[in-house]
């Protein structure tokens, strides 16, 4: 019943839903938000909608430098902006050290009002990576590394400037399809970098899992918190035309995406949306820009004791990365 939810979803997204084209009433030309992956697809889209916006400065964060500096040179061609709002900076989502660089650099920001963390990547091919399968490396442990190594740069942020960050990171209608026998084993990171035990044909989708798990248990565990305010949020685009699935071309992948997927264009507009949203949206998986209720074994008992688990798992897995990393939350 969570499979036809998820693809009812994406058909009802695709065939009823247009959505708006990104718009505010609120001055960017003092903010500076970040966007990884942003050299193609959502990510490229996305910069070209905030420049459009006038964001005062975005950090295109890359793993291809040349790639990077095409796509800026495009984006400011496109939309007028003056060179100086558009930087290059070098990121491998898959790498500790590069992450914790890039955050470094970053941490060094005069502000910081956004971060749309896009890279991910999707395989069907169990490759191990620092420790983990490349997948759950990119898509969760390096993504929430870089969370936690910039959250210090955020709170900052909100206290001098009184706009809370937003910290963005994409998800999917996948997620209602997740298998969840992975996560039935203790501890749960052990059997998903287990290549005899990992299920790979569905790793992705669990990925998109694990991140609405620990972006809605960070948002409950700093309910009550002083040390600042940020907005965590993660949203849905839905199946757009991108690179992304390339590993899984065929005929029938290819007219079902000429029926059902959306450009690259229109799914940046709900990740957009996401960076400008409000406190209403923290915590939450949101779809055609606005919040939506996520799969059941999400919000149900047995989701919620899966959500903690993991989290808590995740924790000592950043901790072992960068001792100290999650103090501020």
């Amino acid at each position: 019943m969570s499979a036809i939810h998820g693809f009812g979803t994406v058909l009802y997204g695709k065939m009823c839903v247009t959505l708006p084209i990104p718009t505010t009433t609120t001055d960017l030309s003092k903010q500076i938000m970040v966007v990884t992956g942003s050299n193609c697809g959502l990510g490229f889209e996305s910069t070209r909608h905030l420049s459009r916006l006038g964001v005062g400065r975005i950090i295109m964060a890359v793993r291809t430098l040349s790639k990077g500096e095409a796509a800026r040179k495009e984006i400011l061609e496109s939309t007028g902006q003056p060179d100086s709002s558009i930087e290059v900076w070098p990121i491998d989502m898959d790498s500790h050290d590069s992450v914790k660089t890039f955050a470094e650099r970053a941490s060094l920001l005069p502000r910081l009002d956004g971060v749309l963390a896009n890279a991910g990547i999707k395989t069907a091919h169990f490759v191990l990576s620092e420790g983990s399968e490349k997948t759950l490396n990119v898509n969760v442990i390096n993504t929430f590394l870089l969370f936690y190594l910039l959250l210090p740069a955020m709170l900052k942020s909100e206290q001098q400037t009184g706009i809370p960050c937003r910290f963005v990171i994409p998800n999917s209608a996948l997620h209602y399809m997740a298998p969840l026998g992975e996560l039935d084993a203790n501890p749960i990171l052990d059997r998903l970098n287990d290549p005899k035990k990992a299920n790979m044909g569905g790793r992705y989708p669990f990925t998109k899992l694990l991140v609405v798990y620990v972006v809605r248990e960070i948002a409950e565990r700093t309910k009550s918190s002083n040390k600042g305010k940020f907005i965590i949020n993660t949203p849905n685009p839905s199946w757009c035309k991108s690179e992304l699935s390339r590993e899984v071309d065929s005929a029938s992948m290819r007219m079902a995406e000429k029926v059902l997927a959306r450009t690259t264009e229109e799914g940046s507009r709900t990740l957009v949306h996401g960076l400008l949203a409000d406190e209403t949206s923290n915590g939450h998986y949101l779809t055609d820009c606005h919040v939506q209720v996520p799969a059941k074994h999400v919000t149900n008992q047995w989701g919620q004791k899966a959500q903690k688990k993991f989290f808590d798992e995740l924790v000592a897995k950043l901790e072992s990365v960068a001792p100290g990393i999650t103090y501020n939350l």
